[in-house]
């Protein structure tokens, strides 16, 4: 089974310090409102062919009755798939789904015949890192760039098309890879089909349409909220593909507030994370509270008993969420 780099981690949790949450401060994200989660949740919404990412969001915007939604990852009007968006006070986080793996579904049609085997021998070829100059018309600086595919799945060969499955690093240009796959063949290939499947922790497994929605906020005018509380998820979706570290309750407002992390204040945390990686720091009840850059590795954050551990760089939980100085059984805090 082919699985982007996040996928294959089996993350284990390490204590550092056994202590719980107060359940009278902040909220499991599953117990969330609707109301709350329309202010504060992303939808793996499956874009249409035709419209832009940005028209798109804006529909969603209008039909959820809302001043502020960002989307992750944009793809071409013809393209369609996976396109994460994020409403209202989550909006800044689309943009750890930025660099994380996407996975696409692709129909690539060769200008000229070749063998069946010559074509899996050179698709094959691009499995690994590989060196791309993105399209004229790009979001990016055109200048050579290494990326890595991570696998390629041929799913089908019927005379000069080929459909295959691609994982790939954030930034890797499909329309180019067909193009320089072409060239290896001795010929011209272009993209003619694609859709995203994966962009991230966004899967097409669980996405929705734009009908789907329209209809489930009808449902909920009407009083029937469940249909909408599938689709809309809770922010902390979109943080799955991070490590994590949980902190103590009265942690918690100092966070809020922009301050550094420190190991004291640090209850749990995953065994497989690296300095100047980015992290999501949690409440024990697993609401996201910020994004940083660790500092120390797990190893170092379990020994040490002082010292900054994370630095905190976009801030999600509002301030007084969790009192300044709650005890938390340990009395330990940033």
């Amino acid at each position: 089974m082919n699985l982007l780099p996040f996928e294959n981690l089996n993350r284990k949790i390490l204590t550092k310090q056994d202590t719980t949450s107060n359940p009278d401060y902040g909220k499991f994200p599953h117990d969330r409102s609707i109301e709350e989660l329309i202010h504060y949740g992303v939808i793996n919404l499956n874009k249409p062919e035709g419209p832009t990412s940005h028209q798109i969001t804006d529909y969603v915007k209008k039909i959820l009755k809302i001043k502020k939604a960002g989307h992750s990852g944009t793809l071409d009007p013809k393209v369609t798939g996976c396109l994460p968006i994020a409403f209202e006070d989550a909006t800044k986080i689309v943009q750890t789904l930025l660099t994380a793996g996407k996975e696409y579904i692709c129909l690539m049609h060769i200008h000229e015949k070749r063998n069946k085997n010559e074509i899996v021998k050179v698709i094959n070829e691009f499995v690994g890192t590989i060196t791309q100059l993105p399209p004229i018309r790009s979001a990016v600086k055109r200048r050579n760039r290494e990326r890595t595919i991570y696998y390629i799945d041929i799913l089908d060969i019927e005379g000069q098309n080929v459909l295959f499955k691609v994982g790939c690093q954030a930034g890797t240009y499909i329309r180019k890879l067909c193009h320089d796959m072409g060239l290896k063949l001795n010929t011209h290939a272009h993209m003619a089909q694609l859709i995203r499947t994966k962009a991230g922790p966004f899967k097409d497994k669980n996405w929705h349409t734009m009908q789907e929605l329209t209809d489930a906020y009808e449902f909920y005018k009407e009083g029937n909220e469940e249909e909408l509380k599938k689709i809309i998820l809770p922010i902390e979706t979109a943080t799955e593909h991070l490590a994590k570290i949980w902190i103590t309750d009265s942690t918690v407002d100092p966070i809020c507030h922009g301050a550094e992390l420190h190991v004291p204040g640090i209850a749990k945390l995953h065994e497989d994370i690296k300095r100047n990686e980015t992290v999501a720091i949690m409440t024990l009840k697993n609401e996201l509270i910020a994004l940083g850059i660790s500092k120390l590795n797990s190893k170092e954050i379990l020994t040490k008993k002082q010292g900054s551990a994370v630095s905190t760089k976009k801030v999600f939980m509002k301030r007084d969420t969790y009192p300044k100085y709650e005890k938390d059984g340990n009395n330990s805090h940033n």
